[in-house]
């Protein structure tokens, strides 16, 4: 067989295999998150936990996310980028197993260890795709979106039956996600004996300007915060307001069951149509003016929610994509694309974190849902903006 043949084989297999590893990343990254909201009732009896701190429960993974999202380039400089990944991993199937085993405080040990894994493969996984697929990253980052929202709705349809027919109850339901966790650890360790050695700060691609101290890297910044705020604004609130206009708790989840269906097939859109143009200040700004119109609707029009929540599900699919592609698109390099996702990320969550509760107090202040969701409504104005400014066809600079 001729050399430049068995090398375009080698690099096919390399590009097939990273794909592959991206792809079991991504099927971890939201499922075990998740997979509590519907069985928060269960857990709460159980262990005789407090509205709020059941609601601190499902907080601190977002509060973990934004705390330790700033940190994960400086994991990856030290440990490579590969052997980061795949040790995100063992935190997190650690972290897993802790939060379902029936010994007091685990499951808070276990879901703050849960929080900081995730974050971590939040902020490395774009790094990764910069590094192994620069000619694809839009495509291949919708791809992954797409896989990690499919298997967050399927864990959300799993968990309740696993709980209510098993001896084991919630604990199973929560502790079966470890498995996905160990498949992925399994089959890149082969991948990571032999590129073990591949760090990066190994292969130095020059010196890159911290995204913190650019402008362009505050506006993807803000962009990935904003959209934040409007994915989980819907998903805390939306099924309340649903049921407090009159529609049943079963139609209610149906409607977000199909919100995230409906977000996998708009994430994989948008991921196939990012690179259409000579930038992405297109897609980024209707998108954000897909929010804009869905929280009016919402405000406005409630008759028409099933509308709503259609156009909102293709709004927050294509957004993730496109926010979690410019960490790449806008960077010189892979450790500055690890840089900009963890500034990005930080900030995104906290203000995920921040939005619901906000939301809520509106609500408490007003009395009902009309002026927290025209206020929303504005802050998606200003993400259709933000979205003008991000998608430009520009770098971050690469000097210091």
């Amino acid at each position: 067989m001729p050399t430049a043949t068995r090398n375009a084989q080698g690099r096919t297999a390399r590009i097939g295999f990273a794909l592959i590893g991206v792809l079991l990343i991504a099927v971890n990254l939201r499922v075990s998150f998740v997979s509590v909201g519907p069985v928060l009732a269960n857990i709460s009896g159980d262990l005789g936990l407090s509205s709020a701190a059941a609601g601190f429960l499902t907080g601190l993974p977002l509060i973990a996310f934004a705390v330790f999202s700033p940190v994960a380039p400086g994991f990856a400089s030290r440990m490579g980028l590969d052997r980061a990944l795949w040790m995100s991993l063992l935190f997190l199937a650690s972290g897993i197993v802790l939060r379902s085993l029936p010994v007091p405080g685990f499951i808070w040990a276990g879901t703050a260890l849960i929080g900081l894994a995730i974050a971590f493969l939040n902020v490395l996984v774009p790094s990764l795709v910069k590094r192994d697929f620069p000619a694809k990253v839009s495509r291949v980052t919708g791809s992954y979106t797409a896989t990690q929202a499919a298997f967050a709705a399927m864990g959300a349809a799993v968990v309740v039956p696993v709980a209510q027919t098993s001896p084991a109850g919630w604990r199973l339901a929560l502790g079966i996600w470890v498995g996905l966790a160990l498949i992925a650890m399994a089959v890149l360790l082969p991948w990571l004996r032999r590129h073990g050695s591949r760090t990066v700060t190994t292969k130095p691609e020059g010196s890159y300007r911290s995204p913190w101290a650019s402008a362009l890297g505050w506006q993807v910044t803000a962009f990935m915060g904003l959209q934040s705020i409007a994915f989980y604004v819907l998903m805390a609130w939306l099924p309340t307001i649903e049921q407090s206009r009159g529609v049943s708790a079963t139609t209610a989840g149906i409607h977000l069951s199909v919100f995230l269906l409906i977000s996998v097939f708009a994430s994989l859109m948008a991921g196939g149509i990012l690179h259409r143009g000579s930038d992405q200040r297109l897609v980024s700004s209707a998108s954000g003016a897909a929010m804009l119109v869905t929280f009016l609707g919402l405000a406005l029009a409630p008759d028409l929610t099933l509308l709503w929540v259609v156009l909102g599900a293709i709004g927050c699919g294509s957004l993730i994509v496109i926010a979690l592609s410019l960490f790449s698109l806008r960077t010189v390099n892979y450790p500055q694309a690890a840089s900009l996702s963890g500034m990005a990320q930080s900030v995104g969550y906290g203000l995920a974190a921040v939005g619901p509760v906000m939301f809520g107090g509106l609500r408490d202040v007003s009395g009902d849902w009309t002026l927290p969701l025209l206020v929303t409504a504005g802050i998606m104005a200003v993400l259709a903006f933000m979205g003008v400014l991000a998608g430009r066809d520009r770098v971050i600079s690469g000097s210091v």
